[in-house]
């Protein structure tokens, strides 16, 4: 096997990568969710819950990056785990997050189907998934270049979405647009407003906030494969503030401005019914009639994008783990375009696997969502312990902090901060069943919590592995 088999090609630019970080935060969480949000919390609750959890990203997007600069490799956060803390640790870390994407690609591929059916009701939804995965294979399987420049694109439909959203808007709210006038603060007076529900409501829409905003981890991922990490990957996460607080944050405000948190309108968040969505609502208040149509497409990008980056991100944590002994060889090898094309034919496999049981039978398939509905927060969770081992062991090995080339702001605030969140987020995930004790319910949203210490305890005791001392920790 030649030298081209084993290694990937840098072929990611700044402007992919500064786009995959933008467009890891946009998706069905801001277009449907962000209205149930407001809904359940309240304006101010939910803008409260979103600047948390947005900061928090913020914060962890800055520790990935000091790691990915100082060793971009690959399957990041799963190799900084295993160098940094615990061989066992990045084993569970890389499957559970490689099982995460594998499932959100079958769901994805779903999800494009149902948005269709709003313009071809007639035809079968699984040929639209099949058609649908047949592209997001191909996108992969031709380069990682490829990845790239769809990603930049796809994101860009989205960007210009919310900027034209926030013009709308802002317009709208000053009584240009619309024909109703100016609009006050009345909608964050109006019943409980702005705090509704408390901290129940509040810890319920850190839930929702901590969905919306997974997938920014991927500037991580794509380390491995960027042309110029050390400039590339501080520019992406130093713009990924700006934008939570732009796209996020100034959106959340435009709706609660100008649509009341008790409007019967804002508990959709469906996406076989995009009239639910709150930008829909927004655009419709301010006169564009075709608000529902053009928004439905925007959704779909939204939709791709992600099963996109799915099939990216668990294609290349897979290839990470091959070349660090946690999953076969085979999966570690790439063709002459420099794709880890095994791993990305495997992943694809799982995903149409999983999609089949949604056809078939929900149960499976709704067993199979439940058991990647954690692993998101349990990755995070990953990346702000493995920053925080790096840093003490950077100092334990009287390592000059100035030999970074990207310094995480505030450590060690950001880990703690990311850890505390996480862990507040993943326990907060269904507090109503362990009021109720509702076993069933219990085993079903926390699924994933036994699946990763199944991992971790099988490749501990297989392997015999202990937490690595400061000072025998690799960093290089």
């Amino acid at each position: 096997m030649s030298q081209e088999n084993n290694e990937m090609k840098r072929s990611l630019e700044t402007r992919h990568l500064s786009m995959i970080a933008i467009g890891g935060s946009i998706g069905t969480g801001l277009f449907l969710a962000s209205g149930s949000a407001i809904s359940q919390a309240g304006p101010g609750g939910a803008l409260v819950a979103y600047a948390l959890m947005g900061a928090m990203v913020f914060f962890l997007m800055t520790s990935l990056g000091e790691m990915a600069t100082y060793m971009p490799v690959s399957g990041s956060f799963s190799t900084y785990a295993t160098k940094f803390v615990d061989p066992a640790f990045g084993f569970a870390l890389g499957w559970n997050y490689w099982f995460n994407w594998a499932i959100t690609l079958a769901v994805e591929i779903n999800t494009a189907a149902i948005i269709m059916e709003y313009w071809l009701p007639d035809v079968p939804s699984w040929m639209f998934s099949v058609f649908f995965l047949a592209v997001i294979f191909t996108i992969n399987a031709t380069s990682g270049k490829s990845f790239g420049e769809s990603e930049y694109w796809l994101s860009m439909i989205k960007v210009i979405t919310v900027l034209v959203f926030i013009v709308v808007g802002l317009l709208t709210i000053f009584g240009i647009m619309g024909g109703q006038g100016p609009v006050g603060f009345e909608n964050f007076t109006v019943g409980e407003a702005p705090f509704v529900g408390g901290i129940p409501a509040l810890l319920g829409v850190f839930v929702v906030a901590g969905f919306s905003f997974q997938g920014t981890e991927l500037i991580g991922i794509t380390a491995g494969e960027s042309a110029n990490p050390e400039e590339s990957i501080p520019k992406a996460i130093k713009q990924v503030f700006w934008r939570i607080i732009l796209f996020y944050i100034v959106s959340i405000f435009i709706i609660a401005m100008l649509i009341p948190y008790t409007s019967p309108n804002l508990l959709g968040g469906d996406v076989s019914d995009v009239s639910t969505s709150p930008f829909t609502l927004v655009f419709e208040r301010a006169g564009l009639a075709t608000a529902a149509s053009v928004l439905n497409a925007v959704i779909l990008t939204a939709v791709l994008s992600a099963g996109n980056s799915g099939l990216y991100a668990s294609s290349r944590m897979l290839h990470s783990m091959a070349h660090s002994g946690q999953a076969p060889k085979v999966f570690g090898k790439v063709n002459k375009r420099g794709v880890p094309i095994n791993a990305v034919i495997l992943t694809t496999l799982v995903g149409a696997l999983a999609f089949l049981s949604s056809i078939f039978g929900d149960g499976f398939y709704n067993l199979l969502l439940a058991a990647s509905g954690l692993t998101g927060f349990i990755a995070w969770l990953g990346i702000a312990i493995s920053h925080f081992r790096f840093r003490r062991a950077f100092k334990a090995q009287n390592h000059d902090l100035s030999e970074l080339k990207y310094k995480a702001r505030w450590f060690p605030f950001g880990p703690i901060l990311a850890v505390i969140l996480c862990v507040l987020v993943i326990v907060g995930q269904d507090i109503q069943a362990f009021k109720d004790f509702d076993l069933k319910a219990i085993l079903v949203t926390y699924m994933s919590i036994p699946l990763v210490l199944v991992l971790y305890v099988y490749y501990k005791v297989k392997h015999k592995t202990k937490l690595i001392p400061l000072e025998e920790i690799k960093l290089k």
